[in-house]
C-alpha cells in the first residue's frame, strides 16, 4: 500500500473528484487502482476565498513498487506505515497468584493503561475516587445549574477524568513513531465514536457522545477480567527499600483505610489530584516543580470567528465551526497564547474545591452554541509561585498547587461566593475600568458570572505581570482576527489548570525515580497535556508494566 500526502481539491468537489485526482497524480489507470482511502482531510484556509481540501490517501495498486520508481523524487508518495497495533507481551500462566496491576485514576491515561493491561490479560484493579460518569454527570450539573459542589464528583474527578466535560479534542501534537494514537481513534471508534475522527485532521468527540463511549471502554475492560472501583481514593503508600509494596485505598465500607499489596501501580492522577500529590510529597515520592500557565477565558461570537478565518465560505459543513491558535511574546517578557480553543461551546465551571472558581471550556459534537471560547492564558515558571521568597535554589513542588488556589479563591471573592465567576468585557479591561453589564457577547459560563474588574489594581484576578502582558496581547491577536479585542467580547475568570503544576519525575523505564513500582503517567504526572498524548502515555506505562521481569521491578537506586 502506498500513501499519497498533499493531494488538493476545491472545497466544492464532486466524489468522483477525488478518485480522479488520485489516478492523476500517480498517473495510472483506473483499471491499476484496486482500491484507496482517505487517512486524513484536512483544510487550507490561508486564502479565504479559495479555501481548498488537503487529502492523505492510502492507495492498493497493481504493482506499486514501479510506482514508486517512476515517482522517486516526489516526498508526497511513500509506502504507508504499517499501523497495527501489537501487544508487547501477555500475561503469563501464573498471573491469577500474582498481586494485580493497579491503576489510579480513571480519566484518559488511566482508561487506556487499564485497557490494554486488561487486553494483554493482566486484569488491573482501577482505583477511581470519583463517581461513574453518569452519576457523575448528574453531580457536575449540580454545580452548574444550583451552584452545589460535591468535590470527589465533579469536572475533575470520575470516569472519563476531566475531558470528559472539555470539547473532547483528540488530536495531538507528541512524537508518535509508532502510531500508538492510531490505537486510541480505534478503540474511541468500537466503543461508539464517530468514523470521522479516523480521518479528519482534527477530530473531536464532545462531551455527550464522550459518555457513551467511556462506559462502552468500561465494559471491555470489565469482561476482559478487570475491575473499576469507583468511590476509592488512594490515602497512602507502602514503600520499603526503595520498592512499592501496598497502597492504602479509602472508600466507604473502608473509609479509615484499606490495604492492598501492590507491585506495580500507575499514577494516572489527573493535574487536580492535590491531596495525593501532598501525600507523596509526604511519602519522600520524588516530585519537581515545572512551569504552567495561568489566564481567563474569552468568548466572542462563533460566526465572528468563521467569517475571520473562512470568509465567504464560513458554515460550509466540511469546514464546522472555526477555531484558532495565537500567540504573542509580551514586552515583559512573557508569552501569552490562546488554550484548549473551544468552538460553538461555553465556558464551565471546573473547581474541585470548595470556596473556588476555576474556568473551563466545553462544546458538544455539534458545536452549534453561540459563543466561541479558549483560555487567554500567562506562562508562568517555578520562580514565579515559589513561596519561600527566596531567588534561587529547588522550589518546593507543592508550592505551584498554592498558586492556582490563590486565584482560585481570589475568583471566588471577586464572583461574590456562591461560584459565580468574576467577568469583564474586553473594552472595559483594557481601559483599566470595572464593567457594570453585558453587551452584545453574552457569558455562558454556570452558575453565572459578576461583571467586576479583573485588572485592578488592588484587587485583580491574575498577578500583574499577568495582566500586563494579556492587555498587551489582545490587540496583537486583533490583528491576526478581526474583531477578536471587540468591545463587547467577555474575559471569565480565572483559567489555572491548564496542566499540572508538578512533574513526579521518572526512570526511562517509566518508574518513580525513586520508588520502584510507581508508574506516574498521563497530565498530572507531567508528562501529557490532552485527551491523546495523556492516552497515549497510558498505553506505554501499561507496555512497561507488561514488560518487566516476574519477579516485579528493581529497586531505585
Amino acid at each position: 500500500m502506498l500513501r499519497l500526502t498533499e493531494l488538493r481539491l476545491p472545497l466544492a468537489h464532486a466524489e468522483a473528484e477525488l478518485r480522479a485526482a488520485v489516478l492523476a497524480r500517480l498517473g495510472i489507470s483506473a483499471a491499476a487502482l484496486r482500491d484507496f482511502t482517505v487517512y486524513r482531510r484536512g483544510y487550507d484556509a490561508r486564502k479565504k476565498s479559495a479555501i481548498v481540501l488537503v487529502y492523505t490517501v492510502d492507495c492498493e495498486l497493481d504493482d506499486e513498487a514501479a510506482v514508486l520508481a517512476a515517482h522517486a523524487a516526489d516526498p508526497h508518495l511513500r509506502p504507508a506505515p504499517d499501523m497495527t497495533y501489537r501487544f508487547v507481551a501477555r500475561a503469563p500462566a501464573d498471573s491469577a497468584r500474582r498481586p494485580r496491576p493497579i491503576v489510579v485514576g480513571f480519566g484518559p491515561c488511566g482508561l487506556f493503561a487499564a485497557l490494554v493491561l486488561a487486553q494483554m490479560g493482566f486484569r488491573p484493579i482501577v482505583l477511581e475516587r470519583g463517581k461513574a460518569v453518569r452519576e457523575r454527570t448528574k453531580d457536575t450539573w449540580g454545580l452548574w445549574r444550583r451552584g452545589v459542589l460535591d468535590p470527589e464528583s465533579n469536572v475533575q474527578f470520575g470516569e472519563g477524568g476531566a475531558g470528559t466535560f472539555s470539547d473532547g479534542k483528540l488530536w495531538s501534537q507528541i512524537s508518535d513513531p509508532r502510531h500508538l494514537t492510531r490505537k486510541v481513534l480505534d478503540e474511541f471508534v468500537k466503543a461508539g465514536a464517530p468514523e470521522e475522527i479516523l480521518y479528519v485532521a482534527k477530530p473531536h468527540i464532545g462531551t455527550f457522545r464522550l459518555v457513551g463511549v467511556v462506559e462502552k471502554m468500561r465494559a471491555t475492560i470489565e469482561g476482559l477480567g478487570g475491575e473499576i472501583r469507583f468511590g476509592h481514593r488512594l490515602v497512602d503508600l507502602k514503600i520499603e527499600g526503595g520498592r512499592l509494596r501496598a497502597v492504602t485505598v479509602a472508600s466507604a465500607a473502608h473509609p479509615g483505610g484499606e490495604e492492598l499489596k501492590a507491585q506495580h501501580v500507575v499514577l494516572a492522577l489527573g493535574h487536580s489530584a492535590r491531596d495525593t500529590f501532598e501525600m507523596l510529597h509526604a511519602r519522600g515520592v520524588y516530585i519537581e516543580a515545572k512551569p504552567f500557565s495561568i489566564g481567563f477565558r474569552i468568548e466572542h461570537p462563533q460566526s465572528l470567528i468563521d467569517r475571520a478565518r473562512f470568509g465567504a465560505n464560513a458554515g460550509h459543513p466540511l469546514l464546522g465551526a472555526a477555531d484558532y491558535r495565537l500567540v504573542h511574546h509580551a514586552s515583559n517578557g512573557r508569552s501569552v497564547y490562546s488554550f484548549c480553543m473551544c468552538p460553538g461551546g461555553t465556558v464551565v465551571a471546573a473547581t474541585s474545591e470548595p470556596n473556588c472558581v476555576v474556568t473551563n471550556g466545553m462544546s458538544q459534537y455539534s458545536r452549534n452554541e453561540r459563543n466561541a471560547n479558549a483560555g487567554i492564558v500567562v506562562g508562568i515558571t517555578p520562580q514565579d509561585y515559589r513561596q519561600d521568597g527566596r531567588a534561587d535554589g529547588p522550589v518546593n513542588p507543592l508550592d505551584g498547587i498554592a498558586f492556582q488556589r490563590q486565584w482560585e479563591l481570589r475568583a471566588y471573592e471577586l464572583g461574590g461566593g456562591g461560584y459565580e465567576a468574576p467577568a469583564q468585557r474586553v473594552e472595559d479591561f483594557l481601559a483599566g475600568r470595572p464593567s457594570t453589564a453585558f453587551g452584545s457577547v453574552m457569558p455562558s459560563y454556570r452558575p453565572g458570572v459578576r461583571p467586576t474588574d479583573l485588572g485592578a489594581a488592588d484587587r485583580a484576578g491574575l498577578p500583574a505581570y499577568a495582566i500586563a502582558a494579556i492587555r498587551e496581547a489582545l490587540p496583537s491577536f486583533e490583528r491576526q482576527i478581526k474583531g477578536y479585542a471587540m468591545a463587547d467580547a467577555v474575559l471569565t475568570g480565572v483559567e489555572t489548570r491548564t496542566s499540572s503544576p508538578l512533574r513526579l519525575t521518572r526512570r526511562p523505564d517509566f518508574q518513580s525515580l525513586n520508588v520502584a513500582g510507581l508508574y506516574p503517567a498521563g497530565e498530572g504526572a507531567g508528562y501529557a497535556g490532552g485527551i491523546m498524548s495523556a492516552a497515549v502515555d497510558g498505553i506505554e506505562v501499561a507496555e512497561a508494566i507488561a514488560s518487566e521481569p516476574l519477579d516485579g521491578p528493581a529497586a531505585a537506586g
